[in-house]
C-alpha cells in the first residue's frame, strides 16, 4: 500500500512515522522538505490530498505543529476526510465511522510512543458500510459539491 506524507517540517515524530511506514512495509511517497528546512503546510496537505483523490496512493498521513492547518487545508480538497488525530480512539473512530483517508497528527502534542499507537489504530481499523453512517458520509459528499 502506498501512503503519501506530508509536513511542513521534517521534526523527529516524522521521522518516526516514515520508520514506521518502512518497517511496516508500505510505500512511503514524501511531500515535505529536507531536515532542517520547511514547506508551507497548504501546498504539501493539497499534495498529500490529491494523491489520495487521484489514486497515487490510498491514504495520507499529514503533519504541522497543531496538526489543525494541514487538517483544514487537505479537508479542502474534495473527496478527503481528514481527521487530526491525538490519540488511538480518535483514529479509530475516524476510520470506523468517518471513513477517514488522510491521518493528520500535532508535531507538539504527539510523543514517538503515541504516535506508534496512532498509527497502528489506524492501520488496524476499515470502514464498513452501514445505513447510519453512510447517511453521514453522503451528506459530507453533499456539501463538497455544494463548493461548485
Amino acid at each position: 500500500m502506498k501512503i503519501s506524507v506530508g509536513a511542513d517540517e521534517q521534526l523527529p515524530i516524522v521521522e518516526s512515522t516514515l520508520n514506521y511506514l518502512r518497517k511496516k512495509g508500505y510505500e512511503s511517497l514524501w511531500y515535505g522538505p529536507e531536515r532542517g528546512k520547511t514547506k508551507p503546510w497548504p501546498e504539501v496537505a493539497r499534495k498529500v490530498g490529491k494523491d489520495v483523490v487521484e489514486g497515487r496512493s490510498q491514504e495520507g498521513i499529514l503533519f504541522c505543529w497543531t496538526g489543525t492547518g494541514v487538517s483544514i487545508a487537505a479537508n479542502k480538497v474534495r473527496g478527503i476526510r481528514a481527521a487530526l488525530c491525538d490519540d488511538p480512539e480518535t483514529a479509530r473512530g475516524a476510520r470506523d465511522w468517518n471513513n477517514a483517508n488522510v491521518l493528520c497528527l500535532s508535531m507538539r502534542r504527539i510523543s514517538e510512543p503515541m504516535v506508534t499507537e496512532i498509527l497502528d489504530a489506524w492501520f488496524k481499523h476499515h470502514y464498513i458500510p452501514n445505513p447510519s453512517d453512510d447517511a453521514c458520509l453522503a451528506q459530507i459528499n453533499a456539501l463538497d459539491k455544494e463548493r461548485d
